[in-house]
């Protein structure tokens, strides 16, 4: 089954022009909002429309910035609808998924975002070698001092009071107390990924 999705961005634009063009593709159903594209959290319809797809439906749209508004966006819609056996079309773009070179263009992309992803994270690592090279530890500042870190902890290790009252002990958040306790109590494993 041909699904729509038809969204614009504010209250006053109208998607009259999407939805002649998705129902003239064949869609049976057809999901519309007016909401910003810039997160998908605020696109309520947007989560229905993809929730509902089976195995074998095409998600019809306009264009693409109408459903993802970058390229991770997209692919990330993409993964969800392979998952389920769905695929995408647009109605004026040559991305769709319901034959082979549609397929190989998407591969396309989500190739040039792995690498755009590893070019960022190579940039990032290069700049964190570099501020330590001069002196600065990358990251926040520490909320606690060593000595009311090790008193936390040792508060902590006595037993008798939560992370949530060592918090509001010591004027913080819970996280800073739980990462205190943790970089004492966990594994190398735990330090190595909260530092990244």
């Amino acid at each position: 089954m041909n699904v729509g999705y038809a969204r614009v961005s504010t209250q006053e634009q109208d998607t009259s022009l999407q939805l002649d063009a998705l129902l003239k593709h064949g869609c049976k159903v057809i999901f519309e909002e007016k909401a910003s594209g810039s997160t998908r959290r605020g696109r309520k319809e947007l989560a229905r429309c993809l929730a509902s797809l089976r195995k074998g439906d095409v998600l019809v749209v306009y264009k693409i910035d109408r459903i993802a508004r970058s390229l991770f966006d997209l692919l990330e819609i993409l993964r969800q609808l392979e998952s389920v056996g769905a695929t995408i079309k647009s109605v004026t773009e040559p991305l769709d998924t319901t034959n082979s070179m549609g397929v190989f263009v998407v591969q396309i992309l989500g190739a040039v975002a792995q690498l755009e992803r590893s070019m960022i994270r190579e940039r990032s690592i290069a700049g964190q070698i570099a501020a330590r090279e001069r002196g600065r530890v990358p990251g926040r500042v520490r909320s606690l001092s060593a000595d009311e870190e090790r008193a936390l902890v040792a508060e902590y290790r006595a037993g008798g009071i939560t992370y949530q009252g060592l918090g509001l002990k010591y004027g913080v958040s819970v996280s800073v107390a739980k990462r205190a306790v943790y970089r004492v109590t966990k594994s190398g494993d735990y330090l190595k990924r909260a530092r990244c």
